[in-house]
C-alpha cells in the first residue's frame, strides 16, 4: 500500500476518531448500570447498520462482491466490531474511561508486534523506542502509580479486557491496510463499512445472546439509554469509522496508530466534565510518556 504524507485533511481525519471514541468510553461508563456491555455493543452496531442501509443496500444483493470476499469481511467484522468494542464495554464496567483509553494507547506496541510477526513489516529503531516509551506510560496507568502492583499482578479486570481488545484492533488495522477491496466496495465508504457490519452485527449479536444466556444480563430502557445508544450508533460508530478507515488508507497503519494516543486526553477532559472523575498525577505522567513516544516514533 502506498501511503501519503500527513496533509491537514489526513490529520483532521485521524483526529476525529479519538475524540468520538473518548466520548464513547464516557457514555459507556455512564450507562453501565442501565444495560449489559455486550448488549450495548449489539445495539450500537444495529443502529449503525440501519443508518447505513439506505446508502449501501447494494452491498447485500446476491451479485455483490461482498460474498466473494466474505471470509475477509467476516474477520474484519469480528475484530473491529465484535471483539474490540465488546471488550471495551466490558472494561468500562470496572475501570474508568481515562484508564481504559490510556491502556488502549498501547496500540503502537501491538501494531509493531503484529506487523513484524504476521505481516512482514519492517520496524525502525525509532518506532521501537517510541512504542516502548508509550508502553511505559501504559504500565504507569496499570500500576496506578505504584510499580509494586505490577509485580503483584493486582490489576483491574477492565485493564486486562482492554489489552485484549487493543490487540484485536491492531490485527484489524493491519488487515484494513494490507489487503485490497473490490472496486465497488473500495470506492464507497458506506459500502465498505456495511460490508463489515453485515458480519459484525452477527458477531456482536452472538456475543449478546451468550451474555443473556450465561449471565445476569439486563436493560433498562428509557430516554437516557435511548439517547446514549443513538449517539454511539452515529458518532463513534459511523462517523469515526468513516474517518479512521480513510485516514489509515491515506497515512498507513503505523502513522495512524499514533493518533489513537490522543484519546486519553479527550477522555480526561470529558470525564472531568461529565463523570466528575478527575485525573490523578500518574495519568498526566503517563500521557507525557505516551506523547513522547509519539514524537520519537514519528520523527523522520
Amino acid at each position: 500500500m502506498q501511503t501519503q504524507r500527513l496533509t491537514p485533511l489526513t490529520v483532521l481525519l485521524l483526529l476525529v476518531p479519538p475524540l468520538l471514541w473518548a466520548s464513547n468510553a464516557v457514555v459507556g461508563r455512564l450507562v453501565r448500570e442501565l444495560v449489559s456491555p455486550l448488549t450495548l455493543n449489539f445495539a450500537r452496531w444495529t443502529i449503525a447498520f440501519l443508518l447505513l442501509l439506505p446508502f449501501a443496500a447494494s452491498v447485500l444483493r446476491s451479485d455483490s462482491p461482498l460474498w466473494a470476499h466474505w471470509k475477509r469481511y467476516s474477520l474484519l467484522g469480528l475484530l473491529g466490531i465484535g471483539l474490540y468494542n465488546a471488550f471495551q464495554y466490558l472494561a468500562l464496567q470496572t475501570s474508568t474511561p481515562i484508564n481504559v483509553t490510556l491502556v488502549g494507547s498501547s496500540l503502537p506496541l501491538w501494531m509493531l508486534a503484529t506487523g513484524t510477526l504476521f505481516f512482514g513489516a519492517r520496524v525502525s529503531g525509532r518506532e521501537i523506542a517510541g512504542a516502548l516509551l508509550s508502553m511505559l506510560g501504559v504500565l504507569l496507568v496499570l500500576s496506578r502509580g505504584e510499580w509494586r502492583q505490577l509485580l503483584g499482578l493486582r490489576l483491574v479486570a477492565g485493564d486486562l479486557y482492554m489489552i485484549v481488545g487493543t490487540i484485536a484492533w491492531a490485527f484489524y488495522s493491519w488487515l484494513l491496510a494490507r489487503t485490497h477491496e473490490p472496486a465497488q466496495v473500495r470506492q464507497d465508504w458506506a459500502a465498505f463499512l456495511m460490508a463489515q457490519l453485515v458480519f459484525g452485527v452477527a458477531w456482536s449479536g452472538a456475543l449478546a445472546a451468550g451474555e443473556w444466556t450465561l449471565t445476569d444480563a439486563h436493560i433498562d430502557l428509557g430516554w437516557p439509554l435511548v439517547a446514549a445508544m443513538a449517539f454511539i450508533g452515529i458518532g463513534p460508530a459511523v462517523v469515526a469509522y468513516r474517518c479512521w478507515g480513510t485516514g489509515v488508507q491515506r497515512a498507513g497503519p503505523q502513522a495512524a496508530s499514533i493518533f489513537m494516543n490522543l484519546t486519553p486526553l479527550f477522555a480526561a477532559v470529558l470525564s472531568a466534565a461529565f463523570l466528575r472523575e478527575a485525573p490523578h498525577w500518574y495519568h498526566g505522567a503517563a500521557f507525557l510518556l505516551i506523547v513522547g513516544g509519539i514524537v520519537v516514533a514519528s520523527r523522520r
